[in-house]
């Protein structure tokens, strides 16, 4: 045989990474990624390990605490982790739970009927990408302590003073050689422990940041039926919230439900604590339940078209809000992401359940009942006349891959994933736009004036808007129902507006449209926004472009502000001409793009009808609260 150099491969050439190393080589495998991501998952690991305390009932206060230095430190008065020595290992319980893989209480399900922590992996993997964690326990009125460094012990687990309650304190710094940054956002975690202590109604969670002096305090005793209440609160509703709770085999549903007179839908699905993103098998049951009771209840009392006409889930979920939390045993989820549940025997719960007692309630409050399905009934009206809209559309030969709007100008590259759109408000801007792009992968759609606010419209309103129409057809996907991610003509769909309030009252409007009717888009990171330079520096014939006031400081810092420097400031992007649009906008080499992501879905939500909603009040409120952080605001 040829030897083309390479070496022969035998049994010694196989690496086994043994213990933690693991987790160090590949973090990626066990949190997802390392960046800011990642790095708020450690917080999370050790704060859901004691929530999964107080699901067993030992717990009911956790503490989380931003140091100066980067650590953080989350106490619970919980039972404590175990420091008697392990018969096999010969190693107290507490550093078995810090280094070995796999390990923990959560798998015999005599200490843990329910938790969120599935894998068992978690407070071995924050050991493990911390530069150093100490771990202090209250047991039997003494205090024990030990200290690990990436992953090792570096001292032997030891009493160190004297305990009048019981719990468990960690304190960890998470390690600068495996993550990108390591600052965390204080709303980021307080989002997340809000959201904890309305699924785990009594506990009482508090977050505070020593830097800043920062501090909130969540406790909810009426759990979900609050969290509700808290998700409608700039919203007008239609009822009091509907509270439906069943257990069944070890399975807890709880479900909250309130319509408001809005068009979005807003349901939030959690599985022992960790929010499904994509549903499941819960979600499915109570979809279904809810759509067949509704449609009886209307059909019994002749709502709907002589009682003939059939509503739609679409139509009876318009201007829902709903939580649903499960707790079971053996929760299965699909993927290592933990965004979708799996359990099938949930869905018959679910499904049966709250088609029972929601059908009971109607009987019981045809009032709201009476609502409901007059909304939902409306709905179905607007529906009907989105149908007949969109086929009218696609007569004319579009949604479905037709021909392309006469507005848009496409790009050579038939590959989406290596093609990019630029949607850009007015000619003056699509005209530089189109002159300047590379036509070989970059398309260019001008849009007139601003979109239809899709927050506060009905659907019928959204397919008769000639710009939505125009935005649908060039994009590829269609919406809502109909939406079909591998349809995206273009992975990269980029908001390109002036740099003053008119451009984010239009990148808001579309943010607005993507979210709420191509979701999918901004979830798998399609959607960015085009960061054009406020300044244009220059001193003869050398010139500068700054994005930010602090960029132009450094530029005048850097050439010297003396004589012959002349500064302009870009009003907008029809002042540049193609070249100058191409050099500080579009060019893959020089450009500033932000991509739009969802890290909070709820505060998303929220802050989405905050902007876009009726209510003016919440709007002003929110305008004043960040009225400081605005840089830059033409008037």
């Amino acid at each position: 045989m040829e030897d083309n150099g390479c070496s022969e491969y035998k049994a010694a050439d196989i690496q086994v990474l043994e213990g933690l190393q693991a987790v160090r080589k590949r973090p990626s495998m066990y949190i997802g990624s390392t960046d800011t991501r990642g790095l708020h998952h450690l917080v999370y690991e050790v704060v859901d390990n004691s929530i999964d305390e107080a699901l067993a009932g030992f717990c009911d206060c956790i503490s989380v605490c931003l140091f100066a230095d980067g650590s953080v430190q989350v106490d619970d008065n919980g039972r404590g982790i175990p420091v008697d020595i392990h018969p096999k290992y010969n190693k107290p319980g507490v550093e078995i739970v810090m280094t070995i893989l796999h390990s923990g209480g959560k798998f015999d399900k005599k200490i843990y009927k329910v938790s969120g922590g599935l894998h068992g992996v978690g407070l071995h993997v924050v050991n493990a990408l911390s530069e150093w964690l100490d771990v202090r326990i209250r047991l039997d009125g003494k205090v024990y302590q030990q200290r690990y460094e990436r992953g090792a012990p570096v001292t032997q687990l030891c009493v160190v003073g004297d305990a009048s309650d019981r719990g468990t304190s960690i304190r960890f710094k998470p390690d600068r050689e495996i993550f990108e940054t390591t600052e965390y956002s204080f709303d980021t975690l307080a989002h997340r422990i809000r959201d904890l202590a309305f699924l785990n109604s009594g506990i009482r969670i508090s977050i505070k940041e020593e830097g800043s002096g920062r501090e909130e305090t969540f406790q909810y005793k009426g759990g979900i039926v609050e969290f509700v209440q808290f998700l409608n609160k700039n919203k007008n509703v239609l009822h009091e919230p509907i509270y439906i709770k069943t257990e069944k085999s070890g399975t807890i549903i709880e479900t909250a439900i309130q319509y408001n007179d809005g068009v979005a839908e807003s349901t939030f699905t959690y599985a022992n604590n960790i929010y499904t993103a994509e549903g499941g098998t819960h979600l499915i049951g109570f979809k279904a339940a809810l759509t067949r009771s509704i449609n009886d209840y209307a059909r019994k009392y002749n709502m709907t078209k002589n009682g003939t006409g059939t509503l739609s889930g679409e139509d009876v979920r318009e201007g829902l809000t709903c939580v649903i939390s499960v707790k079971l045993l053996e929760p299965q989820f699909e993927g290592q992401t933990k965004t979708k549940l799996g359990n099938s025997e949930v869905k018959g719960i679910m499904e049966s359940a709250f088609y029972e007692k929601f059908s009971e309630f109607m009987s019981e409050n045809p009032a709201v009942a009476q609502q409901i399905i007059s909304k939902s009934v409306l709905a179905m009206m607007a529906r009907e006349a989105a149908r007949k809209a969109r086929e009218l559309t696609r007569r004319r030969g579009l949604l479905d891959g037709g021909s392309l709007p006469g507005k848009l100008a496409d790009c050579a590259e038939r590959d989406p994933a290596l093609s990019e759109i630029f949607i850009v408000e007015g000619d003056s801007a699509g005209g530089s736009a189109k002159q300047g792009r590379n036509k070989t992968f970059q398309a260019v759609l001008p849009l007139r004036g601003k979109i239809l606010n899709v927050e506060k419209a009905q659907l019928d309103k959204v397919f008769k808007n000639e710009e939505i129409r125009t935005l649908i057809t060039a994009l590829g996907t269609n919406i809502r129902e109909e939406f079909d991610l591998s349809k995206a003509r273009y992975h990269k769909i980029v908001l390109m507006s002036d740099a003053d309030v008119d451009g984010a009252h239009i990148r808001t409007l579309l943010l607005t449209f993507f979210y709420r009717y191509m979701k999918p888009l901004v979830e798998n990171g399609y959607v960015y926004i085009a960061q054009p330079p406020l300044y244009k520096i220059a001193r003869g014939k050398s010139q500068w472009h700054a994005y930010s006031d602090r960029e132009k400081d450094d530029v005048l810092k850097n050439i010297g502000d003396g004589a012959g420097v002349v500064i302009s400031r870009y009003k907008g992007l029809g002042e540049m001409n193609p070249e100058q649009l191409w050099e500080t906008t579009m060019d893959p080499d020089r450009r500033h793009f932000l991509q739009v992501t969802i890290e909070d879905a709820i505060e998303a939500d929220r802050l989405f009808n905050v902007l876009m909603g009726d209510a003016v009040e919440p709007r002003r409120e929110y305008i004043y609260a960040h009225a400081h952080e605005v840089t830059n605001l033409d008037i």
